[in-house]
């Protein structure tokens, strides 16, 4: 493995590394809800969202889309300056539900709010493949003229089967156009994945690493499947146990070694495994925070003599 590869000793490219070199220091995200839906929820294609979804096993306690962005974002840098003080700045995370299911001047409003905020420093925009357009992705890359700016897409499964069955309501065309018209507009396209969900083999998991690797995404989050409280996903676990095979955390941390061997080294990786509240995760719980998993998993890369990009190989 060549240190250099990324400019960084770590054995995966780093999207926090990436961050801190850029702004001088360490960045933290700012969760927002700004009263947002999804088209799957309202009626637009579909009603009752994605099966595994429940917001509150994400959204922290001061992020609640009935107050002010500008409040939610004081109560946000005043949390994490109590817990992160080593913070530089801020960037304000859209995470909640699918930010761009709007018409522009209602995105308008809301980005703009959030970006005249002392501290802030960029928005990160959470949402679906099936809710950006030509007219939104020009806006944001006006945006991305004079503030960090990223589109943090759902992939979830790049398998139009899974997609389906979880309710997503858009397929894995539309998330590939997506992606490309993003980057090809030159704004910074990062991407969600969920491990583990129903129907899925290990083969089918580990070759979405090909799949992806051949887009124009900037970074990925990647996350274990957890049975969420309050989810349709709970009633289908519950009702039919056999159909979930869920990670052990050792059997995880190898998963993930091999899928980042088949990865495109030139792909960020921002997270590798989810948290939830206390109580939230009816499956299996680690009972680990992600900063010690963070930890286990590079000390699992070094003992196996593995890295991002090992296996990876180009496209002809």
């Amino acid at each position: 493995m060549s240190d250099y590869l990324w400019g960084y000793k770590r054995r995966y490219h780093s999207y926090a590394d990436h961050i801190r070199e850029r702004f001088g220091g360490r960045i933290q995200k700012v969760s927002v809800d700004a009263g947002f839906t999804c088209p799957n929820r309202d009626g637009t294609v579909g009603t009752g969202g994605c099966t595994f979804c429940n917001n509150d096993a994400f959204n922290p306690g001061y992020c609640t889309g009935e107050k002010p962005i500008g409040e939610q974002l004081d109560r946000g840098i005043n949390f994490l300056k109590n817990r992160y003080p080593r913070n530089t700045g801020y960037l304000a995370y859209f995470q909640a539900y699918s930010n761009t299911f709007d018409v522009i001047e209602v995105l308008r409003e809301r980005f703009e709010t959030a970006l005249s905020h002392p501290g802030i420093l960029g928005i990160v925009i959470g949402t679906r493949p099936d809710c950006v357009d030509d007219e939104k992705l020009k806006y944001i890359r006006e945006l991305g003229e004079t503030s960090y700016v990223i589109v943090e897409y759902g992939i979830e499964s790049c398998y139009n089967k899974t997609l389906k069955r979880i309710n997503r309501g858009h397929s894995m065309q539309q998330t590939t156009e997506a992606i490309e018209r993003t980057a090809a507009m030159g704004i910074p396209a990062g991407g969600h994945l969920i491990f583990g969900l129903p129907g899925e083999t290990r083969e089918e998991m580990l070759e979405e690493a090909a799949i992806l690797s051949r887009l124009p995404i900037t970074s990925l989050k990647f996350h274990q499947l957890q049975i969420i409280r309050g989810t349709q996903m709970e009633d289908e676990f519950l009702k039919n146990p056999g159909d979930f095979q869920l990670f052990e955390l050792e059997e995880y941390m190898g998963f993930l070694a091999h899928f980042l061997e088949k990865l495109n080294p030139r792909i960020m990786v921002e997270r590798f495994a989810s948290e939830s509240p206390p109580g939230m995760n009816i499956g299996l719980g680690w009972g680990l925070r992600y900063d010690r998993f963070l930890n286990m998993f590079e000390k699992k890369l070094e003992e196996m003599n593995s890295w991002q990009g090992k296996h990876y190989k180009e496209s002809v």
